[in-house]
C-alpha cells in the first residue's frame, strides 16, 4: 500500500544531506527543549502566585479580626451600610488593596461587603469552616467573581468565636502577574533557541565536514560496501586507535596474524605480542615493503597514519612468492653450477680423449677411476655421518656448489645424526639458510672453508656452521636475525633479510635457540639447538616421507649421488627459504 501524496510529499521535501537533517533536526531540538522549559517554568509560577494570593488575603484577614473593636462593633450593632463594622471593613479594604472584606456573624449574614446591597445578606460561600475555628486559604468564585480568598474566625476578648472574617483579592490582578512575566519568559527562551540553533548550525557544519555532505544512505551503502571490501580482500587490513588499539581486523588480517575477533579493542602488544610485526604495525619500524616474519608466514606490511591519530596497516602473504623466489635463487645457482660441470667435463673428457689417441689405456683408466672415486667419496662420507636422506642429500648438493665457488665444505668428524628427526624439513632450512649464508661470507677469501657439525645429545640435536669469513661484529649479532635485516644486495624478485630470522623462528618454536659467535681461528659460528627433535628410539626411524625405514637403503643412497651431480640440487635448496 503506498502512502498518501501529502505523506509523500512530505517526506520528499525533507532534505536529504545529512547537515541540513542535522540543522533542522538540532533545531527542532532546541525549539521544543524552549518551549518546554518555558511551559514547565509558567506552570509552578501560575500555582506560587496563587499561593502568594492566598497567603496575602489570609494574612489581611487575620490583621482584620485582631482588631477588638470590631468584635465588640459586632455585638453591639445592626448590621448597616453606615455602620462601624462596614466602615472599618472598608477602611481595610482600601489600605490593603483587597477585592472585599467581609464581616460576619455566627449565622453568616454580612455586616460588610464592598456593595452596600449585600450588607444583612448571607455569605455565598459557607462559613462553616472560619465558624468552627479554622483558617482557611482557598481559589473559589462567589459574587464577585474568582478571587483568592482567606477566612479566618473572630473572636471576642474572653476568646469566644463571635463571627467571622473574609479577604479577597480579584483573581484577575494574579493572572495580570503572571501575563506580565510572560514576555520575559519568552525573551530568555528564544535567546536559548537562538544559542541552541547557533549551536546546532556549529555541529551541523562539523558534521558537514567530517560526513562529506553525503546523505545518510549515502554513509550507509559505504558502510555496507566497506565491510563487503574489507571482508572479501585478499590483503589483511588492521586499523588502529590513537590509542594503539586494534579498531578493525579483517579476515584475511587474522589469518595472517594467527589471531581472533577477540583482538579488536586490545592494545597491540596485548593482542600480537612483542616482536617485530608488532613494532611494524605500531609504527615503531618506519619504511614501505617491510618484510617480517608471523609464525611461518613472511608477510609484507605496509602503515599509513589517519588524519584522527590512529593508522591502517596492509599486510600481504609472500610466503609463496618468498619460497618461488629461493627456489629461482637455487635455479640460478644449480645453472651456474652445471655450466661450471660441464666446462669441467669437456676438460675431463678431452684429457681422456688425448691418453686414449696416445694409447695410454692403463692411464685414462686410472683417471676415470680418480674422477669417479672422488664423487663416490665425497656421498659416502655425507651418508656415513648424515643418516636422514633429506638432509645428506642438501649436504651433497651444497658440497657440490661449495666446489664450483672454491670454497671447501667439510662435514665435521663429530658429526652423527640418525634417521630420527621429528621435523625434517625443519631442520633442512635451518642448515640450508646457514650453509648459504656461509658460502656467502667466505666467498672470495683465501683458503675458504665452511665446516657443518650436526650431532644429537640424547634427543636434542646441536647443529654448528663455521666458517673463514670476515666474522659479525659484536654489535651486530642480535641484529642479524631481524626480519628485514641483510649485508647483501637484494635479488630481482625481492629483498633479503628473511633466511636468518626465519632460522631464530624455526628454533624458538621448538623451545631451542639460535645464535652467532666467533670462530675458532677467526670467523663466524653459528649454533643452533633444537630440544626434543628426534623421536623416541624406541620408535621406527622415518625417511624424508615420513614413513618407516630400517635402513639407509641404496635408493637413497643413489638420490644423494645424483644430488652430487645436480640432478636434485635444485629441490633440496628449495627447503631453504
Amino acid at each position: 500500500m503506498s502512502p498518501p501524496p501529502l505523506a509523500r510529499r512530505l517526506r520528499l521535501g525533507l532534505p536529504r544531506r545529512v547537515f541540513a537533517q542535522v540543522l533542522v533536526m538540532q533545531i527542532a531540538i532546541a525549539a521544543g527543549v524552549a518551549v518546554l522549559a518555558t511551559g514547565l517554568f509558567l506552570a509552578p509560577l501560575s500555582a506560587q502566585l496563587d499561593d502568594q494570593a492566598m497567603r496575602r488575603a489570609l494574612a489581611i484577614a487575620q490583621t482584620t479580626a485582631a482588631q477588638p473593636q470590631i468584635a465588640v462593633d459586632l455585638q453591639r450593632t445592626a448590621p448597616s451600610r453606615t455602620g462601624p463594622v462596614q466602615v472599618e471593613a472598608e477602611r481595610i479594604r482600601k489600605a490593603s488593596r483587597a477585592e472585599y472584606v467581609v464581616v460576619m456573624d455566627l449565622l453568616g449574614i454580612r455586616w460588610s461587603h464592598t456593595s452596600p446591597a449585600e450588607i444583612g445578606k448571607p455569605v455565598s460561600t459557607s462559613p462553616r469552616q472560619a465558624l468552627s475555628g479554622r483558617d482557611v486559604m482557598e481559589i473559589d468564585t462567589g459574587t464577585l467573581g474568582r478571587s483568592a480568598r482567606g477566612k479566618v474566625p473572630l473572636r471576642d476578648a474572653d476568646g469566644r468565636i463571635v463571627g467571622a472574617v473574609s479577604v479577597g483579592i480579584k483573581y484577575d490582578s494574579v493572572r495580570a502577574h503572571l501575563i506580565d512575566t510572560i514576555p520575559g519568559l519568552f525573551a530568555y527562551a528564544g535567546g536559548a533557541m537562538a544559542v541552541g540553533a547557533l549551536a546546532a548550525y556549529l555541529i551541523s557544519r562539523r558534521v558537514q565536514r567530517q560526513t562529506r555532505d553525503l546523505a545518510f544512505s549515502d554513509i550507509s551503502a559505504l558502510l555496507e560496501e566497506r565491510e563487503a571490501m574489507l571482508h572479501g580482500i585478499r590483503e589483511g587490513v588492521v586499523a588502529l586507535d590513537r590509542g594503539g588499539r586494534v579498531r578493525l581486523l579483517n579476515d584475511e588480517a587474522q589469518r595472517l596474524l594467527g589471531v581472533g575477533a577477540e583482538a579488536v579493542g586490545q592494545p597491540l602488544d596485548a593482542a600480537l605480542g612483542p616482536g617485530r610485526t608488532t613494532d611494524v604495525l605500531a609504527g615503531r619500524v618506519t619504511g614501505t615493503d617491510l618484510l617480517t616474519v608471523r609464525g611461518q608466514r613472511v608477510l609484507v606490511a605496509n602503515r599509513m597514519p589517519t588524519e584522527d591519530g590512529g593508522a591502517v596497516a596492509t599486510l600481504r602473504d609472500r610466503t609463496e612468492l618468498e619460497q618461488l623466489g629461493r627456489e629461482l635463487d637455487s635455479t640460478h645457482g644449480l645453472i651456474d653450477a652445471l655450466r661450471a660441470q660441464d666446462h669441467e667435463h669437456a676438460n675431463r673428457m678431452h684429457t681422456l680423449l688425448g691418453l686414449l689417441e696416445l694409447e695410454m689405456y692403463d692411464d685414462a683408466v686410472e683417471f676415470v677411476g680418480e674422477v669417479v672415486g672422488d664423487h663416490r667419496v665425497t656421498a659416502e662420507q655425507v651418508t656415513e655421518k648424515v643418516h636422514d636422506p633429506l638432509l645428506a642429500a642438501l649436504l651433497v648438493g651444497k658440497a657440490t656448489v661449495a666446489t664450483e665457488r672454491g670454497v671447501a665444505l667439510w662435514i665435521s668428524d663429530r658429526t652423527l645424526l640418525p634417521d630420527r628427526l621429528v621435523d625434517p624439513r625443519g631442520l633442512v632450512t635451518v642448515v640450508g639458510n646457514l650453509v648459504d649464508n656461509a658460502l656467502d661470507a667466505v666467498a672470495g677469501t683465501p683458503h675458504a672453508r665452511v665446516e657443518v657439525e650436526l650431532r644429537t645429545e640424547g634427543r636434542t640435536v646441536v647443529l654448528r656452521v663455521r666458517d673463514t669469513g670476515p666474522g659479525i661484529p659484536a654489535e651486530r649479532r642480535e641484529l642479524i636475525f631481524t626480519d628485514g635485516w641483510s649485508t647483501k644486495q637484494p635479488p630481482a624478485h625481492g629483498k633479503r633479510g628473511i633466511g636468518l630470522s626465519l632460522v631464530r623462528r624455526l628454533a624458538e618454536r621448538q623451545g631451542g635457540s639460535a645464535e652467532v659467535s666467533d670462530a675458532d681461528g677467526g670467523g663466524a659460528q653459528f649454533t643452533v639447538v633444537l630440544p626434543e627433535a628426534l623421536t623416541d628410539p624406541s620408535l621406527a626411524p622415518r625417511d624424508a616421507a615420513g614413513g618407516s625405514t630400517n635402513t639407509f637403503n641404496a635408493e637413497n643412497t643413489q638420490h644423494i649421488k645424483n644430488a652430487e651431480y645436480g640432478e636434485n640440487a635444485g629441490n633440496t635448496c628449495t627447503e631453504s627459504t
